[in-house]
């Protein structure tokens, strides 16, 4: 990974930092009520009672596909809960505040159109916060793994403005994961530093390197990476 992805990395700080920080810290930026919030691939939708927590008045819906595994395995109906084709959301133009989108892209069919349509029911200023698969192993019908200068050309294409792209959970973790049948022991690393990442950190402090040259190595290995995108407000003139 060459300096084209500079402008995205983080220079902030190296610590451990999940998609919900980054989806708190923009929601107490947005001002009007009730905020229009979209869990994109919900599957059971159980990001609602994080969203209920964070504010009551945050308007919250779902969408996902039909046959998604995690829809498959629902055991409650909510009139919230919606399904659709994988590519049309169905709601207005510009009317999400916010879109979340945690571990889904790589299972995205056609990711194109997709990221057209999240464009179009993002408004002007809003927020799409994620996360997806950059050397994760196949999982539950993954399509596709992203490198994070492939993520950030589709984002471009889609006309719509990369914040940010801060690496998650170490790729060698995950694999050692699924090697050993997904031990849930392993779940601690998407709370805590995953162990490629510490080393990293550590040989990264030792050596006095810069945060954002760390957080571009974690980068280059990591399993998983967070991105922060915006549709941009149009100015007049």
């Amino acid at each position: 990974m060459n300096n084209v992805l500079n402008k995205y990395i983080p220079t902030d700080n190296i610590k451990k930092v999940q998609v919900d920080y980054y989806v708190e810290k923009k929601i107490k930026l947005i001002k009007n009520e009730p905020i229009n919030v979209l869990d994109l691939g919900c599957g059971k939708g159980e990001s609602l009672d994080f969203f209920r927590f964070l504010n009551f008045k945050i308007e919250w819906f779902g969408v996902d596909i039909e046959k998604s595994p995690e829809v498959q395995s629902r055991t409650e109906s909510n009139e919230r809960l919606i399904t659709f084709d994988g590519i049309n959301i169905p709601f207005p133009d510009n009317y999400f505040d916010l879109i979340y989108c945690k571990q889904v892209f790589e299972h995205v069919k056609y990711p194109r159109d997709l990221l057209a349509d999240v464009k179009r029911v993002l408004k002007p200023g809003g927020y799409f916060i994620g996360s997806t698969s950059y050397l994760e192993p196949f999982h539950s019908y993954s399509y596709w793994n992203y490198t994070p200068y492939g993520f950030s050309v589709l984002i471009e294409e889609a006309k719509l403005l990369l914040l940010e792209l801060r690496p998650a959970i170490d790729s060698l973790t995950l694999i050692i994961r699924r090697g050993l049948g997904s031990l849930k022991i392993f779940n601690i690393f998407w709370k805590i530093e995953s162990p490629l990442n510490f080393f990293i950190s550590v040989i990264g402090k030792i050596l006095r390197v810069p945060s954002l040259t760390i957080n571009l190595i974690k980068l280059m290995f990591c399993g998983q990476f967070i991105f922060i995108v915006q549709k941009e407000i149009k100015t007049q003139g």
